[in-house]
C-alpha cells in the first residue's frame, strides 16, 4: 500500500542566518504561533511532525536550524538564545498569527534553549520543554565531543557554568511552562524535569510517562497534543 506524502511546509526562507520552514494553519485566523527548537545535533526537518500537527490543530509554526546546524553557516554560541526571540517575531509578523500570543517548544538543547529564552524574553509568550537538557549535561557533551554541530566550545563551556535552568524557569512565571518527560530517558533523568516543575511558577504542568527513550516523547503525538491544548487554555485560546 502507498501511502500519502507528507504535506511539505507552506513557506521557507532564512532569517537573519536562520534557515526556516513554517507551516500555517488551515482554520480561520488568528492564530497562536509556535517556534520549535531542535537539540543538539538535529536539524529543523526532524520535528516537522510537530510543525504540522501544530498547523492541524490551529497553531502557526516555525522550525529553524540552530547555529551550528543543518543548513546554518556559524557556529553555536551565546547568542543563539536571542535567536528564539528573532524567530518569534518572524512568526508574530506573519499576517493571521496573533503576535501576542507566540510561544517556544524545544527538545533536549532545545528545551533548555526555551526556558532559558522565555526567562529573557517575556515576548515569548509560553514554552513546552521536553526532556530539557541541563548546563552540566551539556557542559559534559561538549568537552567530550558528543554532540554533532559546530561550535564554539570555550565560549559555550563558560556561558553555561554561569546559568542555571532552575534560576530561568523560575522567572517565566506567569507564563505557562508545561514539561514532558520519559521516565526511560537514557541522556537526561526524568527527575531533572520534575526538579525543574518544583521551581516553577504557575501556571505549570508536568507530564512524566512511563518506559520511552530520551526521543521517544518529542514525537508521541498524543503528548504533543496535550500539551498543546493545556497551553492553549492557559493562554485563553480554548483548545
Amino acid at each position: 500500500m502507498r501511502l500519502a506524502t507528507p504535506d511539505p511546509p507552506d513557506r521557507t526562507g532564512v532569517h537573519e542566518g536562520r534557515p526556516w520552514w513554517m507551516w500555517l494553519p488551515r482554520s480561520a485566523p488568528p492564530w497562536p504561533g509556535m517556534v520549535i527548537l531542535h537539540g543538539a545535533g538535529s536539524a529543523k526537518e526532524n520535528h516537522a511532525d510537530f510543525g504540522r500537527l501544530c498547523a492541524a490543530n490551529g497553531w502557526a509554526a516555525i522550525s529553524y536550524d540552530q547555529r551550528g546546524h543543518g543548513e546554518s553557516e556559524d557556529e553555536m554560541a551565546p547568542a543563539a538564545v536571542a535567536d528564539v526571540g528573532r524567530m518569534a517575531g518572524l512568526l508574530a509578523a506573519v499576517d493571521g498569527v496573533d503576535a501576542g500570543c507566540v510561544c517556544a517548544r524545544g527538545s533536549s538543547m532545545g528545551g533548555w534553549m526555551a526556558i532559558h529564552a522565555a526567562a529573557v524574553d517575556p515576548t515569548v509568550a509560553g514554552v513546552i520543554a521536553i526532556c530539557p537538557a541541563s548546563e552540566e549535561g551539556l557542559r559534559r557533551g561538549l568537552r567530550a565531543g558528543r554532540f554533532e554541530m559546530r561550535a564554539d566550545v570555550a565560549a559555550l563551556d563558560a556561558w553555561l557554568g554561569e546559568h542555571d535552568l532552575r534560576d530561568a524557569i523560575a522567572r517565566i512565571s506567569p507564563r505557562p511552562v508545561v514539561l514532558l518527560h520519559a521516565r526511560g530517558d537514557e541522556q537526561v533523568p526524568s527527575e531533572w524535569s520534575e526538579e525543574l516543575y518544583a521551581r516553577a511558577g504557575d501556571p505549570r504542568r508536568v507530564l512524566i510517562v512511563p518506559g520511552g527513550h530520551h526521543r521517544s516523547v518529542q514525537h508521541d503525538p498524543e503528548l504533543q497534543v496535550t500539551a498543546l491544548r493545556w497551553l492553549a487554555r492557559e493562554l485563553g485560546r480554548g483548545g
